[in-house]
Parts: structure tokens; C-alpha cells; sequence
């Protein structure tokens, strides 16, 4: 799955999730001053990103997203990781 699709499918969830529009959400939107999230909004769309992706990402890496981008590349890295297990 290719990188700018994964991002895309990452905003689109975080637009809904947080019932902003596409306009207001890119890789740079930050999720505790943008679009105002606190600590358990985020574990819970990491959560909701986990389970659409079939992937799971360590507590660690929760720790350290602070943007949209971020998400969107540490899901992208774990789906690559994931489909290299599958092959």
C-alpha cells in the first residue's frame, strides 16, 4: 500500500473522528493544539487506525506521534512490516 494512500486514509479517519474537515487536517496538524485532543482522544484513534489497518503499533511509538504525519508514517511503516510477515 503505497505511503500517500495510507496518509490520506489516516486523515480522512482523524476528519472523522474529530469532525474537522479536510482543509483543517494535514501532516503537520498537531494533535493536542490543532485539533485539541487529549491523551485518551489519541490512544483512541491510534486505536481506531490500528484496527482499520490490521496492524498494531508499541506503546512506545504511541508516545512519540504528535502529528498527524507521524501517524500516518508509523502506520505506513507497520502495514510494510505486517505485509513483509504475510509474504
Amino acid at each position: 500500500m503505497a505511503a500517500d494512500s495510507i496518509q490520506e486514509r489516516v486523515i480522512a479517519k482523524i476528519c472523522e473522528y474529530f469532525g474537522k474537515e479536510r482543509e483543517e487536517v494535514t501532516p503537520e496538524t498537531r494533535f493536542r493544539e490543532d485539533v485539541l485532543a487529549d491523551s485518551l482522544d489519541t490512544v483512541e484513534i491510534i486505536m481506531e487506525l490500528e484496527e482499520e489497518f490490521g496492524i498494531n503499533l508499541s506503546d512506545d511509538v504511541v508516545e512519540k506521534i504528535r502529528t498527524v504525519g507521524q501517524a500516518a508514517e508509523q502506520v505506513a511503516i507497520a502495514v510494510a512490516i505486517a505485509s513483509k510477515k504475510t509474504e
